[in-house]
């Protein structure tokens, strides 16, 4: 997070938030799998091939269908050059609003589809030399950058302590909350919010070229 800009660093923190908002709707919606932390579906699916083995495809299908979204999503960003942030992001509005409406229609399966094919996608959104520089559905690496930067404080090295990992992590986190909130008491909304969530992302992204 060190080598982006401000405005750079309080979009990821925004994408963050709207992947843990995504991950705790489908996470609700799909007992208990995920749509964007693909760590806990790979544990999901081994411990569903020892105890469950009949359900051990749900999983699978889910783990493809985020890699699938990874792909559709790098090679868009690839042929939209400088304008991938808005295009990965306009994708990724398409996707959930289209998960809206399937779900609107009683399609849970296929919204749980759209919804992990646009998390995948979502992780093209920060890219250098065409690989991932922010990963914004997964908070593993930014915990471990995140002490690494604390450890470095305390040891005299200087730096920010990792608060730029700390913030990309806390808006994750608030967002699964806002997620659980709004399927608990407001399901028919949740995925039409993410949506324009993601579509006022991708607008206020095109400012950010160059």
């Amino acid at each position: 997070m060190h080598q982006y800009d401000r405005p750079r660093r309080a979009l990821a923190i925004a994408l963050a938030g709207l992947a843990g908002y995504i991950d705790a709707a489908g996470f609700l919606s799909a007992d208990r799998y995920f749509v964007s932390f693909m760590s806990g579906n790979t544990t999901r699916l081994g411990v569903d091939l020892i105890q469950f083995p009949a359900l051990a495809w749900i999983p699978a299908l889910l783990i493809i269908g985020f890699v699938a979204g990874v792909m559709g999503g790098a090679m868009l960003a690839a042929a939209a050059g400088e304008r991938r942030k808005p295009a990965v992001l306009g994708l990724v509005a398409l996707l959930l609003a289209g998960a809206a409406v399937v779900q609107a229609a009683g399609q849970t399966g296929v919204m749980l589809a759209l919804l992990v094919v646009a998390m995948g996608a979502l992780n093209n959104t920060f890219q250098r030399d065409g690989a991932v520089s922010v990963g914004l559905t997964y908070m593993t690496g930014a915990l471990v950058r995140m002490g690494q930067g604390l450890a470095a404080r305390l040891i005299g090295k200087g730096g920010d302590g990792g608060s730029g990992w700390a913030l990309l992590w806390l808006g994750l986190a608030l967002g699964a909350v806002l997620g659980a909130v709004g399927w608990i008491h407001a399901p028919a909304l949740v995925l039409w919010i993410a949506a324009g969530w993601a579509g006022m992302l991708a607008a206020l992204s095109r400012r950010l070229r160059g």
